[in-house]
């Protein structure tokens, strides 16, 4: 078994009024951008709490949450009853691992940094998706390694834009976009969030 990087954290995740508040300012940009649907299922890849998916629960009909640490998902278990959609939750690493159903679009908040391949992570994406389908992915500008304070497992600094939006599209998505959706306040500096949007 992996080791679960977020398990001393999950109790008090949502306690964090910084992360709270990015992932309330990635919601409203990602719901400003994309058309959700009351029908709509998704896929949340790194929902850890279900920050994100509480957020994007009351427009769309169904989300799947997927996420390695079982810690975590534990926390979203205990919010499933409450959310005004069905969510399924299940613990594993899609990067290695397929699954047999597609969604109208794929959410995430701050995971792509926790994947080594980020490349292949979007071509499994694509192949999740049917045409027209969509990717809104909110991750890290370039920062210089300080945004860590303890080892969660993180394989990127961030990403600058150009390069991001380049593995998109060599993934096969095309109206790719990145747009500013947050500024990341922390004792040792200001850490800009982006969100990557992009349709199959």
């Amino acid at each position: 078994m992996s080791l679960d990087h977020f398990a001393h954290k999950a109790d008090s995740f949502d306690a964090n009024p910084v992360r709270v508040d990015n992932v309330d300012a990635i919601a409203r940009v990602l719901r400003d951008t994309v058309a959700l649907d009351p029908a709509m299922r998704l896929l949340d890849f790194g929902s850890g709490t279900g920050l994100l998916l509480e957020r994007l629960a009351p427009h769309v009909a169904h989300i799947t949450a997927v996420d390695v640490s079982p810690a975590m998902n534990r926390q979203l278990d205990a919010k499933r009853a409450h959310l005004p959609c069905t969510v399924e939750i299940l613990e594993l690493d899609l990067v290695a691992h397929d699954l047999a159903q597609t969604f109208d679009g794929i959410v995430s908040s701050m995971t792509l940094h926790h994947v080594a391949d980020v490349a292949a992570l979007l071509r499994k994406f694509h192949g999740l998706l049917p045409d027209g389908g969509f990717i809104a992915l909110a991750d890290l500008d370039t920062e210089d390694g300080s945004f860590h304070s303890e080892d969660t497992g993180v394989f990127h600094a961030g990403f600058e834009r150009a390069y991001i939006a380049g593995l998109a599209a060599a993934a096969g998505f095309r109206e790719v976009q990145v747009h500013s959706a947050s500024v990341v306040r922390k004792p040792q500096g200001d850490y800009p969030v982006f969100l990557l949007t992009a349709v199959r």
